[in-house]
């Protein structure tokens, strides 16, 4: 076996890395130490059909599972700070926080030019989008931006969160969706609007699609 050092810079969805690195370099290993943490962690737990986002600043204290070309087979564990671990099989959507470093033990190809393929079962990379539908810019400790969230979670829609804390950022949204009120909420790129307008949507029944 050979070692991979992967360093993931902040804001890098995890799972989409390794399953990018795969691909491109044609290589099939196993994911055998991590450190780091995420803002964003989603995890399908066992038994369950749809994933489940996890938010805030969350520790990483496993990241193990197989990688090929052909998909990755993952599982994470993270702690949050409180110290309450929670664990389950990772799925694209996940956000790291500060940063994060993997290390890969490679194994060699069964034959030349030819790429080692793990089995895998269940849930495939490819049950859910690499990149949310629905990204929700939020103010932190505004009540409608915790509602807004809170209605998606509710409705198993994986989402972004983009928190607003400086004026800057707040100008970079005025200037994406034409209101400087938050939480604002960008569906497929396209702005919607804020929480009122999520809510009417979700009583039209048009957030249906975008669960998962």
């Amino acid at each position: 076996m050979h070692p991979l050092a992967l360093k993931l810079d902040p804001g890098s969805d995890p799972r989409q890395r390794l399953e990018q690195e795969a691909r491109t370099r044609g290589i099939s290993g196993f994911v055998v130490s991590s450190v780091g943490n995420l803002s964003r962690a989603t995890l399908r737990f066992p038994g369950q059909p749809r994933p489940t986002v996890l938010e805030g600043e969350l520790e990483i204290i496993s990241l193990t599972g197989s990688i090929d070309p052909h998909g990755v087979h993952l599982h994470l564990s993270v702690s949050d700070g409180e110290g309450r671990v929670t664990g389950g099989h990772l799925e694209a959507g996940s956000r790291v926080h500060t940063g994060a470093e993997l290390l890969v033990a490679l194994v060699e190809p069964m034959a030349a030019g030819a790429s080692r393929r793990f089995p895998r079962s269940g849930h495939s990379s490819a049950d859910w989008p690499l990149e949310p539908r629905v990204e929700v810019a939020v103010l932190p400790g505004c009540p409608f931006s915790a509602r807004a969230l809170r209605m998606l979670r509710t409705l198993n829609i994986p989402h972004g969160i983009r928190e607003i804390t400086d004026e800057q950022e707040r100008q970079r949204i005025l200037e994406r969706s034409g209101a400087a009120s938050l939480p604002q909420v960008f569906i497929d790129g396209a702005a919607i609007g804020g929480y009122d307008a999520l809510a009417e949507l979700h009583g039209q029944g048009e957030l249906e699609s975008l669960r998962v």
